[in-house]
Protein backbone atom coordinates (compact mmCIF):
# COMPACT_ATOMS: atom_id res chain seq x y z
CA UNK A 1 0.00 0.00 0.00
CA UNK A 2 2.07 2.88 -1.27
CA UNK A 3 1.89 6.12 0.64
CA UNK A 4 2.77 9.33 -1.18
CA UNK A 5 4.13 12.01 1.16
CA UNK A 6 2.65 15.49 0.88
CA UNK A 7 4.71 18.41 -0.43
CA UNK A 8 6.80 20.33 2.06
CA UNK A 9 6.89 23.18 2.98
CA UNK A 10 3.19 24.01 3.04
CA UNK A 11 0.69 25.83 5.24
CA UNK A 12 -0.18 23.77 8.30
CA UNK A 13 -3.30 23.52 10.42
CA UNK A 14 -1.71 25.52 13.26
CA UNK A 15 -1.33 28.58 11.04
CA UNK A 16 -5.09 29.06 11.35
CA UNK A 17 -4.28 30.11 14.92
CA UNK A 18 -0.75 31.54 14.74
CA UNK A 19 0.11 32.45 11.16
CA UNK A 20 -0.84 36.08 10.55
CA UNK A 21 -1.04 39.65 11.87
CA UNK A 22 -4.75 39.97 12.55
CA UNK A 23 -6.16 40.62 15.99
CA UNK A 24 -7.13 36.92 16.30
CA UNK A 25 -3.64 35.67 15.38
CA UNK A 26 -2.02 38.05 17.85
CA UNK A 27 -4.55 37.00 20.50
CA UNK A 28 -3.56 33.33 20.13
CA UNK A 29 0.20 33.96 20.00
CA UNK A 30 0.45 36.53 22.75
CA UNK A 31 -1.20 34.37 25.38
CA UNK A 32 1.08 31.46 24.47
CA UNK A 33 4.10 33.74 24.88
CA UNK A 34 3.40 34.26 28.58
CA UNK A 35 5.21 30.91 28.98
CA UNK A 36 8.44 32.44 27.72
CA UNK A 37 8.20 31.13 24.17
CA UNK A 38 10.34 32.89 21.51
CA UNK A 39 8.87 34.39 18.33
CA UNK A 40 10.37 31.85 15.95
CA UNK A 41 8.36 28.96 17.44
CA UNK A 42 5.38 30.50 15.63
CA UNK A 43 7.06 30.63 12.20
CA UNK A 44 4.98 27.86 10.62
CA UNK A 45 6.89 24.88 11.98
CA UNK A 46 4.84 21.82 13.05
CA UNK A 47 3.07 22.25 16.38
CA UNK A 48 3.00 18.86 18.09
CA UNK A 49 0.69 18.03 20.97
CA UNK A 50 1.84 15.57 23.60
CA UNK A 51 -1.42 14.03 24.76
CA UNK A 52 -0.48 12.84 28.23
CA UNK A 53 -2.52 10.43 30.36
CA UNK A 54 -0.17 10.87 33.33
CA UNK A 55 -2.00 10.51 36.63
CA UNK A 56 -1.11 9.26 40.08
CA UNK A 57 -4.58 7.71 40.13
CA UNK A 58 -3.59 5.65 37.09
CA UNK A 59 -0.59 3.73 38.48
CA UNK A 60 0.35 2.26 35.09
CA UNK A 61 0.82 5.82 33.79
CA UNK A 62 2.37 7.51 36.82
CA UNK A 63 5.81 7.73 35.15
CA UNK A 64 4.67 9.35 31.90
CA UNK A 65 5.84 12.85 32.82
CA UNK A 66 9.44 11.73 32.30
CA UNK A 67 8.57 10.18 28.92
CA UNK A 68 6.85 13.41 27.87
CA UNK A 69 10.13 15.27 28.40
CA UNK A 70 11.91 12.72 26.22
CA UNK A 71 9.32 13.19 23.50
CA UNK A 72 9.85 16.97 23.67
CA UNK A 73 13.59 16.54 23.09
CA UNK A 74 12.87 14.63 19.90
CA UNK A 75 10.31 17.16 18.67
CA UNK A 76 12.66 20.10 19.21
CA UNK A 77 15.52 18.26 17.48
CA UNK A 78 13.36 17.65 14.41
CA UNK A 79 12.32 21.30 14.19
CA UNK A 80 8.90 21.07 15.81
CA UNK A 81 7.16 22.99 18.58
CA UNK A 82 6.00 20.64 21.42
CA UNK A 83 3.04 21.44 23.66
CA UNK A 84 2.03 19.00 26.38
CA UNK A 85 -1.54 18.75 27.63
CA UNK A 86 -3.47 16.42 29.97
CA UNK A 87 -6.51 14.33 29.11
CA UNK A 88 -8.82 12.11 31.12
CA UNK A 89 -6.81 9.14 32.38
CA UNK A 90 -8.74 5.92 32.95
CA UNK A 91 -7.03 3.56 35.39
CA UNK A 92 -8.66 0.14 35.72
CA UNK A 93 -7.07 -0.58 39.11
CA UNK A 94 -8.61 2.44 40.83
CA UNK A 95 -11.57 3.77 38.83
CA UNK A 96 -15.09 2.67 39.80
CA UNK A 97 -17.40 1.23 38.69
CA UNK A 98 -14.95 0.32 35.89
CA UNK A 99 -12.55 2.20 33.65
CA UNK A 100 -14.41 0.80 30.65
CA UNK A 101 -17.36 3.02 31.50
CA UNK A 102 -15.14 6.04 30.87
CA UNK A 103 -13.24 4.86 27.79
CA UNK A 104 -15.71 6.60 25.50
CA UNK A 105 -15.68 9.76 27.62
CA UNK A 106 -11.88 9.82 27.51
CA UNK A 107 -11.98 9.39 23.73
CA UNK A 108 -14.32 12.37 23.46
CA UNK A 109 -11.98 14.42 25.67
CA UNK A 110 -9.04 13.53 23.40
CA UNK A 111 -10.98 14.20 20.20
CA UNK A 112 -12.18 17.64 21.23
CA UNK A 113 -8.86 18.61 22.84
CA UNK A 114 -7.12 17.89 19.54
CA UNK A 115 -9.80 19.43 17.34
CA UNK A 116 -10.12 22.63 19.35
CA UNK A 117 -6.40 23.44 19.67
CA UNK A 118 -3.64 24.49 17.21
CA UNK A 119 -2.04 21.09 16.69
CA UNK A 120 -0.58 19.65 13.50
CA UNK A 121 0.20 16.25 15.00
CA UNK A 122 -0.04 14.41 18.31
CA UNK A 123 2.00 11.97 20.35
CA UNK A 124 -0.34 9.72 22.33
CA UNK A 125 1.26 8.89 25.70
CA UNK A 126 -0.57 5.87 27.10
CA UNK A 127 -0.13 2.92 29.44
CA UNK A 128 -3.10 1.47 31.31
CA UNK A 129 -5.33 -0.70 29.15
CA UNK A 130 -8.16 1.79 28.48
CA UNK A 131 -5.90 4.78 27.82
CA UNK A 132 -4.47 3.18 24.67
CA UNK A 133 -7.80 2.57 22.88
CA UNK A 134 -9.39 5.81 24.12
CA UNK A 135 -6.55 7.95 22.75
CA UNK A 136 -6.48 6.01 19.49
CA UNK A 137 -10.25 6.41 19.13
CA UNK A 138 -10.11 10.16 19.78
CA UNK A 139 -7.13 10.78 17.48
CA UNK A 140 -8.67 8.67 14.71
CA UNK A 141 -11.84 10.76 14.86
CA UNK A 142 -9.88 13.98 14.16
CA UNK A 143 -7.42 12.29 11.76
CA UNK A 144 -4.33 14.43 12.08
CA UNK A 145 -0.89 12.72 12.20
CA UNK A 146 -0.56 10.68 15.42
CA UNK A 147 1.91 8.24 16.96
CA UNK A 148 1.56 6.05 20.06
CA UNK A 149 4.15 5.81 22.82
CA UNK A 150 3.27 3.37 25.60
CA UNK A 151 4.69 3.53 29.11
CA UNK A 152 5.95 -0.05 29.08
CA UNK A 153 5.40 -3.01 31.43
CA UNK A 154 6.60 -3.45 35.00
CA UNK A 155 9.58 -5.62 35.81
CA UNK A 156 8.98 -9.25 36.77
CA UNK A 157 7.53 -9.92 40.19
CA UNK A 158 9.07 -12.67 42.33
CA UNK A 159 7.71 -14.43 45.43
CA UNK A 160 9.12 -17.56 47.10
CA UNK A 161 11.26 -18.25 44.03
CA UNK A 162 8.29 -18.04 41.65
CA UNK A 163 7.56 -15.46 38.95
CA UNK A 164 4.61 -13.34 39.98
CA UNK A 165 2.49 -11.94 37.18
CA UNK A 166 0.46 -8.82 37.87
CA UNK A 167 -3.22 -9.75 38.03
CA UNK A 168 -2.66 -13.39 37.10
CA UNK A 169 -1.21 -14.27 40.50
CA UNK A 170 -3.72 -12.08 42.28
CA UNK A 171 -6.46 -14.41 40.99
CA UNK A 172 -4.31 -17.50 41.60
CA UNK A 173 -3.36 -16.58 45.18
CA UNK A 174 -6.90 -15.51 46.04
CA UNK A 175 -8.23 -18.91 44.97
CA UNK A 176 -5.40 -20.63 46.87
CA UNK A 177 -6.44 -18.84 50.08
CA UNK A 178 -10.07 -19.97 49.62
CA UNK A 179 -8.86 -23.52 48.94
CA UNK A 180 -6.78 -23.54 52.15
CA UNK A 181 -3.51 -23.86 50.20
CA UNK A 182 -2.16 -20.42 51.15
CA UNK A 183 -2.44 -18.42 54.34
CA UNK A 184 -3.78 -14.88 54.48
CA UNK A 185 -0.39 -13.79 55.84
CA UNK A 186 1.38 -15.24 52.80
CA UNK A 187 -1.12 -13.50 50.53
CA UNK A 188 -0.35 -10.15 52.13
CA UNK A 189 3.39 -10.83 51.91
CA UNK A 190 3.02 -11.62 48.19
CA UNK A 191 1.37 -8.22 47.63
CA UNK A 192 4.75 -6.48 47.80
CA UNK A 193 6.09 -8.69 45.01
CA UNK A 194 3.27 -8.04 42.55
CA UNK A 195 4.06 -4.49 41.40
CA UNK A 196 7.68 -3.66 42.13
CA UNK A 197 8.43 -1.03 39.48
CA UNK A 198 6.67 1.64 37.42
CA UNK A 199 4.74 0.41 34.42
CA UNK A 200 1.67 -1.52 33.34
CA UNK A 201 0.91 -5.21 33.83
CA UNK A 202 3.91 -7.47 33.24
CA UNK A 203 1.71 -10.30 31.95
CA UNK A 204 0.06 -10.40 28.53
CA UNK A 205 -2.87 -8.60 30.11
CA UNK A 206 -4.92 -5.95 28.37
CA UNK A 207 -2.34 -3.17 28.77
CA UNK A 208 0.42 -5.27 27.18
CA UNK A 209 -2.04 -6.55 24.60
CA UNK A 210 -3.14 -3.05 23.59
CA UNK A 211 0.48 -1.89 23.41
CA UNK A 212 1.01 -4.81 21.04
CA UNK A 213 -2.12 -3.92 19.10
CA UNK A 214 -0.90 -0.33 18.63
CA UNK A 215 2.37 -1.67 17.23
CA UNK A 216 0.68 -4.32 15.08
CA UNK A 217 -1.70 -1.71 13.67
CA UNK A 218 1.33 0.34 12.65
CA UNK A 219 0.53 3.20 15.03
CA UNK A 220 3.71 2.86 17.16
CA UNK A 221 7.35 2.46 16.24
CA UNK A 222 8.52 -1.13 15.84
CA UNK A 223 9.63 -2.63 19.15
CA UNK A 224 7.65 -0.20 21.30
CA UNK A 225 5.30 -2.69 22.96
CA UNK A 226 7.59 -4.77 25.17
CA UNK A 227 10.34 -2.42 26.43
CA UNK A 228 10.09 -2.35 30.25
CA UNK A 229 9.03 0.95 31.75
CA UNK A 230 12.31 1.40 33.65
CA UNK A 231 14.61 0.37 30.78
CA UNK A 232 16.55 3.27 29.27
CA UNK A 233 15.41 2.11 25.83
CA UNK A 234 11.85 3.15 26.76
CA UNK A 235 13.15 6.73 26.97
CA UNK A 236 14.96 6.28 23.66
CA UNK A 237 11.83 5.19 21.79
CA UNK A 238 9.93 8.13 23.28
CA UNK A 239 12.68 10.43 22.02
CA UNK A 240 12.63 8.85 18.55
CA UNK A 241 8.83 9.05 18.41
CA UNK A 242 9.12 12.79 19.06
CA UNK A 243 11.42 13.11 16.09
CA UNK A 244 9.23 10.93 13.92
CA UNK A 245 5.94 12.78 14.50
CA UNK A 246 7.44 15.97 13.06
CA UNK A 247 8.25 14.18 9.80
CA UNK A 248 4.80 12.56 9.81
CA UNK A 249 3.27 16.05 9.86
CA UNK A 250 5.47 17.14 6.98
CA UNK A 251 4.45 14.01 5.04
CA UNK A 252 0.80 14.30 6.19
CA UNK A 253 0.80 10.64 7.26
CA UNK A 254 -2.50 10.30 9.15
CA UNK A 255 -4.30 7.53 11.10
CA UNK A 256 -6.65 6.98 8.15
CA UNK A 257 -3.60 6.11 6.01
CA UNK A 258 -2.43 3.52 8.54
CA UNK A 259 -5.62 2.12 10.09
CA UNK A 260 -6.77 0.15 7.05
CA UNK A 261 -8.62 -3.16 7.00
CA UNK A 262 -5.28 -4.85 6.32
CA UNK A 263 -3.83 -3.27 9.46
CA UNK A 264 -6.72 -4.54 11.58
CA UNK A 265 -6.28 -8.03 10.13
CA UNK A 266 -2.60 -7.88 11.11
CA UNK A 267 -3.57 -6.86 14.64
CA UNK A 268 -6.14 -9.65 14.98
CA UNK A 269 -3.60 -12.26 13.89
CA UNK A 270 -0.97 -10.79 16.19
CA UNK A 271 -3.41 -11.00 19.08
CA UNK A 272 -3.80 -14.71 18.44
CA UNK A 273 -0.04 -15.26 18.27
CA UNK A 274 0.62 -13.46 21.57
CA UNK A 275 -2.35 -14.96 23.45
CA UNK A 276 -3.76 -11.46 23.84
CA UNK A 277 -6.65 -10.26 25.93
CA UNK A 278 -10.30 -10.69 24.98
CA UNK A 279 -10.62 -6.96 25.67
CA UNK A 280 -8.75 -6.31 22.43
CA UNK A 281 -11.89 -7.44 20.59
CA UNK A 282 -14.00 -4.59 21.96
CA UNK A 283 -11.27 -1.98 21.59
CA UNK A 284 -10.30 -2.81 18.00
CA UNK A 285 -13.95 -2.89 16.95
CA UNK A 286 -14.37 0.59 18.46
CA UNK A 287 -11.21 1.99 16.84
CA UNK A 288 -12.24 0.54 13.48
CA UNK A 289 -15.63 2.20 13.84
CA UNK A 290 -13.98 5.59 14.28
CA UNK A 291 -12.15 5.31 10.94
CA UNK A 292 -15.12 3.82 9.10
CA UNK A 293 -13.71 0.29 8.75
CA UNK A 294 -16.49 -2.30 8.79
CA UNK A 295 -14.90 -4.74 11.25
CA UNK A 296 -17.02 -7.42 12.94
CA UNK A 297 -16.79 -10.35 15.32
CA UNK A 298 -16.85 -12.61 12.27
CA UNK A 299 -13.65 -10.96 11.07
CA UNK A 300 -12.03 -11.81 14.39
CA UNK A 301 -12.88 -15.47 13.90
CA UNK A 302 -11.94 -15.59 10.21
CA UNK A 303 -8.63 -13.75 10.53
CA UNK A 304 -7.53 -15.16 13.89
CA UNK A 305 -8.93 -18.67 14.15
CA UNK A 306 -5.97 -20.70 12.88
CA UNK A 307 -3.20 -18.61 14.46
CA UNK A 308 -0.99 -20.64 16.83
CA UNK A 309 -0.23 -18.95 20.16
CA UNK A 310 3.57 -18.82 20.20
CA UNK A 311 4.26 -16.33 22.98
CA UNK A 312 4.82 -18.25 26.21
CA UNK A 313 3.59 -15.56 28.62
CA UNK A 314 1.17 -15.52 31.53
CA UNK A 315 -1.75 -15.96 31.77
CA UNK A 316 -1.50 -18.50 28.94
CA UNK A 317 2.09 -19.57 29.54
CA UNK A 318 5.15 -19.30 31.75
CA UNK A 319 7.04 -16.04 31.31
CA UNK A 320 6.45 -12.28 31.65
CA UNK A 321 6.93 -9.18 29.49
CA UNK A 322 10.51 -8.67 30.61
CA UNK A 323 11.56 -11.99 29.04
CA UNK A 324 9.45 -11.21 25.97
CA UNK A 325 11.45 -8.04 25.41
CA UNK A 326 14.80 -9.81 25.86
CA UNK A 327 13.70 -12.48 23.36
CA UNK A 328 13.07 -9.85 20.68
CA UNK A 329 9.56 -8.67 21.46
CA UNK A 330 6.69 -8.17 19.08
CA UNK A 331 8.78 -7.68 15.91
CA UNK A 332 9.78 -11.37 16.15
CA UNK A 333 6.13 -12.40 16.37
CA UNK A 334 5.16 -10.23 13.41
CA UNK A 335 8.06 -11.66 11.39
CA UNK A 336 6.83 -15.18 12.18
CA UNK A 337 3.37 -14.26 10.91
CA UNK A 338 4.93 -12.91 7.72
CA UNK A 339 6.97 -16.06 7.17
CA UNK A 340 3.81 -18.14 7.62
CA UNK A 341 1.87 -16.11 5.05
CA UNK A 342 -0.35 -14.62 7.77
CA UNK A 343 0.67 -10.96 7.48
CA UNK A 344 -0.37 -8.14 5.19
CA UNK A 345 3.26 -7.23 4.58
CA UNK A 346 2.66 -3.98 2.71
CA UNK A 347 0.64 -2.30 5.47
CA UNK A 348 2.13 1.16 6.08
CA UNK A 349 3.27 2.17 9.57
CA UNK A 350 4.06 5.42 11.39
CA UNK A 351 7.73 4.91 10.48
CA UNK A 352 6.85 5.39 6.82
CA UNK A 353 8.02 1.84 6.14
CA UNK A 354 5.88 -1.21 5.52
CA UNK A 355 5.24 -3.63 8.33
CA UNK A 356 7.42 -6.28 6.69
CA UNK A 357 10.38 -3.98 6.02
CA UNK A 358 10.46 -3.16 9.74
CA UNK A 359 10.70 -6.76 10.95
CA UNK A 360 12.25 -8.89 8.21
CA UNK A 361 15.74 -8.90 9.74
CA UNK A 362 14.92 -9.34 13.45
CA UNK A 363 16.03 -12.42 15.40
CA UNK A 364 14.50 -14.56 18.13
CA UNK A 365 16.88 -14.75 21.08
CA UNK A 366 14.87 -17.21 23.21
CA UNK A 367 12.76 -19.94 21.64
CA UNK A 368 11.31 -20.92 25.01
CA UNK A 369 9.68 -17.48 25.23
CA UNK A 370 8.73 -17.03 21.57
CA UNK A 371 8.05 -20.62 20.57
CA UNK A 372 8.40 -22.40 17.22
CA UNK A 373 5.00 -23.03 15.66
CA UNK A 374 5.30 -26.78 16.27
CA UNK A 375 5.65 -26.11 20.02
CA UNK A 376 2.82 -23.54 20.21
CA UNK A 377 0.80 -23.27 23.41
CA UNK A 378 -2.26 -23.93 21.29
CA UNK A 379 -2.47 -24.54 17.55
CA UNK A 380 -5.66 -22.50 17.29
CA UNK A 381 -5.19 -19.46 19.49
CA UNK A 382 -6.76 -16.10 18.90
CA UNK A 383 -10.27 -15.41 20.06
CA UNK A 384 -13.02 -17.97 19.57
CA UNK A 385 -16.28 -16.28 18.56
CA UNK A 386 -19.23 -18.35 19.73
CA UNK A 387 -22.80 -18.09 18.52
CA UNK A 388 -26.06 -19.85 19.24
CA UNK A 389 -29.43 -19.26 20.84
CA UNK A 390 -27.71 -18.04 24.02
CA UNK A 391 -25.59 -15.50 22.13
CA UNK A 392 -27.26 -14.59 18.81
CA UNK A 393 -24.87 -11.68 18.24
CA UNK A 394 -21.86 -13.57 19.56
CA UNK A 395 -19.72 -14.21 22.60
CA UNK A 396 -15.96 -14.67 22.94
CA UNK A 397 -13.57 -17.10 24.62
CA UNK A 398 -9.76 -17.15 24.79
CA UNK A 399 -8.62 -20.72 23.95
CA UNK A 400 -5.02 -20.24 25.09
CA UNK A 401 -6.19 -19.45 28.64
CA UNK A 402 -8.90 -22.15 28.80
CA UNK A 403 -8.82 -25.78 29.96
CA UNK A 404 -8.79 -28.23 27.02
CA UNK A 405 -11.10 -30.70 28.76
CA UNK A 406 -13.79 -28.01 29.12
CA UNK A 407 -13.77 -26.79 25.53
CA UNK A 408 -16.64 -29.17 24.83
CA UNK A 409 -18.91 -29.35 27.84
CA UNK A 410 -22.55 -29.72 28.85
CA UNK A 411 -23.61 -28.69 32.33
CA UNK A 412 -26.36 -27.48 34.60
CA UNK A 413 -26.68 -23.72 34.92
CA UNK A 414 -26.14 -22.07 38.29
CA UNK A 415 -27.42 -18.54 37.81
CA UNK A 416 -26.39 -15.26 39.45
CA UNK A 417 -28.68 -12.37 38.54
CA UNK A 418 -25.94 -9.76 38.99
CA UNK A 419 -22.58 -9.35 40.68
CA UNK A 420 -24.14 -8.68 44.08
CA UNK A 421 -26.14 -11.89 43.84
CA UNK A 422 -22.91 -13.74 42.97
CA UNK A 423 -21.07 -12.29 45.97
CA UNK A 424 -23.96 -13.16 48.29
CA UNK A 425 -24.10 -16.81 47.19
CA UNK A 426 -20.68 -18.00 46.07
CA UNK A 427 -19.18 -18.77 49.50
CA UNK A 428 -22.34 -20.43 50.83
CA UNK A 429 -21.66 -24.10 51.46
CA UNK A 430 -25.33 -24.81 50.75
CA UNK A 431 -25.07 -23.55 47.16
CA UNK A 432 -26.10 -26.41 44.86
CA UNK A 433 -23.04 -26.47 42.61
CA UNK A 434 -20.21 -28.76 41.60
CA UNK A 435 -17.44 -28.71 39.00
CA UNK A 436 -19.71 -30.03 36.23
CA UNK A 437 -22.03 -27.01 36.47
CA UNK A 438 -21.94 -23.90 34.29
CA UNK A 439 -21.77 -20.64 36.23
CA UNK A 440 -23.94 -17.91 34.62
CA UNK A 441 -23.66 -14.21 35.50
CA UNK A 442 -26.19 -11.68 34.20
CA UNK A 443 -26.52 -7.88 34.04
CA UNK A 444 -22.81 -7.10 33.80
CA UNK A 445 -22.70 -5.89 30.19
CA UNK A 446 -22.29 -2.31 28.91
CA UNK A 447 -25.74 -1.20 30.08
CA UNK A 448 -26.15 -3.62 32.95
CA UNK A 449 -23.20 -2.92 35.21
CA UNK A 450 -22.97 -0.09 33.82
CA UNK A 451 -19.73 -0.09 31.90
CA UNK A 452 -19.13 -3.84 31.55
CA UNK A 453 -16.76 -4.55 34.40
CA UNK A 454 -14.06 -7.23 34.52
CA UNK A 455 -16.04 -9.70 36.62
CA UNK A 456 -16.57 -12.45 34.05
CA UNK A 457 -13.85 -14.67 35.49
CA UNK A 458 -15.96 -15.45 38.54
CA UNK A 459 -14.03 -17.08 41.35
CA UNK A 460 -15.05 -20.68 41.95
CA UNK A 461 -16.97 -21.71 45.09
CA UNK A 462 -14.69 -22.79 47.97
CA UNK A 463 -16.20 -26.29 48.17
CA UNK A 464 -15.15 -26.89 44.54
CA UNK A 465 -11.69 -25.36 45.04
CA UNK A 466 -11.07 -27.62 48.03
CA UNK A 467 -11.42 -30.63 45.71
CA UNK A 468 -8.41 -29.35 43.77
CA UNK A 469 -10.59 -28.09 40.90
CA UNK A 470 -9.22 -24.86 39.39
CA UNK A 471 -11.52 -24.25 36.42
CA UNK A 472 -15.19 -24.40 35.49
CA UNK A 473 -17.17 -23.12 32.51
CA UNK A 474 -18.33 -19.58 33.24
CA UNK A 475 -20.64 -17.49 31.02
CA UNK A 476 -21.54 -13.82 31.29
CA UNK A 477 -22.07 -10.57 29.41
CA UNK A 478 -19.12 -9.08 31.34
CA UNK A 479 -15.46 -8.70 30.47
CA UNK A 480 -12.47 -10.20 32.23
CA UNK A 481 -9.00 -8.87 32.86
CA UNK A 482 -6.46 -9.85 30.25
CA UNK A 483 -4.37 -11.14 33.14
CA UNK A 484 -7.04 -13.72 34.03
CA UNK A 485 -7.43 -17.29 32.84
CA UNK A 486 -10.02 -20.05 32.63
CA UNK A 487 -12.76 -21.42 30.40
CA UNK A 488 -14.69 -18.18 30.47
CA UNK A 489 -17.30 -17.15 27.89
CA UNK A 490 -17.54 -13.36 27.79
CA UNK A 491 -19.28 -10.43 26.04
CA UNK A 492 -22.46 -12.48 25.48
CA UNK A 493 -24.58 -10.36 23.13
CA UNK A 494 -27.21 -9.04 23.29
CA UNK A 495 -26.52 -8.50 26.97
CA UNK A 496 -29.01 -9.40 29.68
CA UNK A 497 -29.90 -5.77 30.43
CA UNK A 498 -30.88 -5.32 26.78
CA UNK A 499 -33.16 -8.35 26.86
CA UNK A 500 -30.77 -10.87 25.34
CA UNK A 501 -31.37 -14.61 25.90
CA UNK A 502 -28.85 -14.59 28.76
CA UNK A 503 -31.46 -12.64 30.74
CA UNK A 504 -33.86 -15.60 30.86
CA UNK A 505 -31.52 -18.46 31.77
CA UNK A 506 -32.77 -20.28 34.88
CA UNK A 507 -31.12 -22.47 37.50
CA UNK A 508 -31.13 -26.04 36.24
CA UNK A 509 -31.16 -25.22 32.50
CA UNK A 510 -28.63 -27.26 30.56
CA UNK A 511 -26.05 -25.33 28.55
CA UNK A 512 -23.77 -26.76 25.88
CA UNK A 513 -20.39 -25.26 24.99
CA UNK A 514 -18.64 -26.48 21.84
CA UNK A 515 -15.65 -24.26 21.08
CA UNK A 516 -14.46 -26.28 18.08
CA UNK A 517 -17.83 -25.73 16.40
CA UNK A 518 -18.08 -22.17 17.77
CA UNK A 519 -21.38 -22.93 19.49
CA UNK A 520 -23.01 -21.87 22.75
CA UNK A 521 -26.49 -23.35 23.21
CA UNK A 522 -29.23 -23.16 25.83
CA UNK A 523 -31.06 -26.50 25.81
CA UNK A 524 -34.65 -25.32 25.77
CA UNK A 525 -37.12 -25.23 22.89
CA UNK A 526 -37.55 -22.17 20.68
CA UNK A 527 -41.10 -21.85 21.99
CA UNK A 528 -39.94 -21.86 25.61
CA UNK A 529 -37.19 -19.33 24.86
CA UNK A 530 -39.64 -17.05 23.05
CA UNK A 531 -42.11 -17.26 25.93
CA UNK A 532 -39.45 -16.42 28.51
CA UNK A 533 -38.23 -13.45 26.47
CA UNK A 534 -41.79 -12.16 26.00
CA UNK A 535 -42.32 -12.24 29.78
CA UNK A 536 -38.93 -10.70 30.64
CA UNK A 537 -38.68 -7.33 32.35
CA UNK A 538 -35.41 -5.47 32.99
CA UNK A 539 -34.12 -5.62 36.56
CA UNK A 540 -30.91 -3.60 36.30
CA UNK A 541 -30.66 -0.08 37.68
CA UNK A 542 -30.98 2.72 35.09
CA UNK A 543 -28.96 5.81 36.11
CA UNK A 544 -31.01 8.93 36.67
CA UNK A 545 -28.74 11.58 35.18
CA UNK A 546 -25.25 12.68 34.24
CA UNK A 547 -22.66 10.81 32.22
CA UNK A 548 -23.88 7.48 33.58
CA UNK A 549 -27.30 8.09 32.00
CA UNK A 550 -25.73 9.23 28.72
CA UNK A 551 -23.60 6.08 28.73
CA UNK A 552 -26.56 3.80 29.41
CA UNK A 553 -28.73 5.40 26.74
CA UNK A 554 -26.14 5.51 23.95
CA UNK A 555 -23.66 2.67 24.48
CA UNK A 556 -23.84 -0.06 21.86
CA UNK A 557 -23.34 -3.78 22.36
CA UNK A 558 -20.01 -5.46 22.99
CA UNK A 559 -20.31 -7.16 19.61
CA UNK A 560 -19.79 -3.78 17.88
CA UNK A 561 -17.20 -2.33 20.28
CA UNK A 562 -19.38 -0.73 23.00
CA UNK A 563 -18.84 2.73 21.52
CA UNK A 564 -21.55 5.37 21.55
CA UNK A 565 -24.06 5.24 18.72
CA UNK A 566 -23.39 8.90 17.79
CA UNK A 567 -19.58 8.53 17.53
CA UNK A 568 -19.01 5.72 15.03
CA UNK A 569 -17.58 6.86 11.72
CA UNK A 570 -18.19 10.56 12.46
CA UNK A 571 -15.26 12.82 11.65
CA UNK A 572 -15.97 16.53 11.78
CA UNK A 573 -13.84 19.39 10.51
CA UNK A 574 -10.31 19.31 11.84
CA UNK A 575 -10.23 23.11 12.05
CA UNK A 576 -13.07 24.74 14.03
CA UNK A 577 -14.02 28.35 13.50
CA UNK A 578 -12.28 31.08 15.45
CA UNK A 579 -14.67 32.74 17.90
CA UNK A 580 -12.71 35.94 18.52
Amino acid sequence: MAFKPAKWPRKLRSTEWFGGTSRDHIYHRSWMKNQGLPDDLFDGRPVIGICNTWSQLTPCNAHLRDLAERVKHGIYEAGGFPVEFPVFSTGESTLRPTAMMFRNLASMDVEEAIRGTPLDGVVLLVGCDKTTPSLLMGAASVDIPAIVVTGGPMLNGWFQGERVGSGTHLWKFSEAVKAGEMTQEEFLEAEAAMSRSPGSCNTMGTASTMASMAEALGMALSGNAAIPAVDSRRRVIAHLSGRRIVQMVKDDLKPSDILTREAFENAIRTNGAIGGSTNAVIHLLAIAGRVGIDLSLDDWDKAGRDIPTIVNLMPSGKYLMEEFFYAGGLPVVIKRLGEAGMLNKDAITVSGETMWDQVKDVKNWNEDVILPAEKALTSQGGIAVLKGNLAPNGAVLKPSAASPHLMQHKGRAVVFEDIDDYKAKINDGALDIDETCVMVLKNCGPKGYPGMSEVGNMGLPPKVLKKGITDMVRISDARMSGTAYGTVVLHTSPEAAAGGPLAVVKDGDMIELDVANRSIHLDISEQELSARLAAWKPSHHVPDSGYARLFHDHVQGADTGADFDFLKGCRGSAVPKDSH
